[in-house]
């Protein structure tokens, strides 16, 4: 990699953002035209020094994960993201999955979000990115790679998935989940990553065999969800959907039913926040 050239591009990309486009408040002694290297390395979920030392051109390589994190933290566009890619030695992910570049106008929409559990996640339900609320109402992001990602795997093959669906909901979820990975699985056509799920999921879930064998087909755009949280309860909500032009990513965002009692409850949520939270990752959706 050519590590100053890495280092200019950060700051330079550091220097057009303001701090409320990203949801920092911008104070009134700035002493730079945009963020801070501070500011960088905190949405990127990286350290000052580490953040520090890769803009002076100095340090290891990054991980294509902390490349991914700061082309999020600094809203690149996508040819920008391929451009960070190459300069820091790394390939190019794909366009789909976990690696998969996040439009910077859902992260903007994201950022707008404080009060209002919301999440970027895949085609698939694998979470790329979730706001402070989503995680507490949802748990933390996992670290599963591949298909293992999905939310619609961990529906099938893990009992634990379900906890955070009351139990009613269960035969409705799976139908949905189902449908929408046909949807999903017509478009895309042959591509690997949804044959691999859809193979593996025929071969060891009994209940999506016979859900897939009804050739139910829907895109799941918007639904109502009681979800049970360890502290609060049952949560009903409205869950909705903004697809990205192409279809592989969703903004989902969640709202309080008009009449129920989940508007107080998100409101505690927002007290509570997201450090009493210790449920298996992200069933986000």
């Amino acid at each position: 990699m050519d590590l100053r050239e890495f280092g200019e591009f950060l700051r330079s990309r550091r220097d057009r953002i303001q701090p409320g486009e990203v949801g920092l408040p911008a104070g009134t002694r700035r002493r730079v035209p945009g963020l801070r290297r501070d500011e960088v390395a905190m949405l990127a979920g990286a350290s000052t020094d580490y953040y520090n030392q890769l803009e002076q051109g100095r340090g290891a390589q990054p991980s294509e994960q902390m490349v991914a994190a700061l082309a999020r933290a600094l809203r690149l566009t996508a040819d920008e993201r391929s451009h960070l890619f190459l300069l820091a030695g790394r390939p190019v992910p794909p366009p789909h999955g976990l690696s998969a570049h996040v439009h910077p106008g859902m992260l903007d929409l994201l950022g707008r979000l404080p009060t209002t559990p919301a999440a970027v996640i895949t085609d698939l339900h694998a979470t790329l990115v979730q706001n402070r609320l989503a995680t507490a109402l949802l748990g933390p992001i996992g670290t599963a790679k591949g298909h293992e990602a999905s939310f619609v795997y961990r529906w099938f093959t893990d009992p634990e998935a379900r906890s955070r669906y009351h139990p009613d909901e269960h035969d409705h979820q799976s139908r949905v989940f189902v449908a929408d990975l046909r949807a999903v699985s017509g478009r895309r056509g042959g591509d690997e990553e949804v044959t691999t799920l859809i193979d593996t999921l025929l071969s060891s879930s009994a209940e999506f065999a016979d859900l897939w064998a009804h050739q139910e087909v829907a895109v799941r755009r918007k639904d109502r969800k009681r979800l049970m949280h360890p502290e609060l309860g049952v949560i009903e909500l409205d869950c909705l959907s903004l697809l990205s032009e192409d279809g592989t990513q969703r903004l989902l965002w969640f709202t309080p039913p008009v009449g129920s009692d989940s508007a107080e409850k998100l409101a505690l949520l927002n007290v509570l926040g997201s450090q009493d939270i210790t449920a298996d990752p992200s069933p986000t959706r």
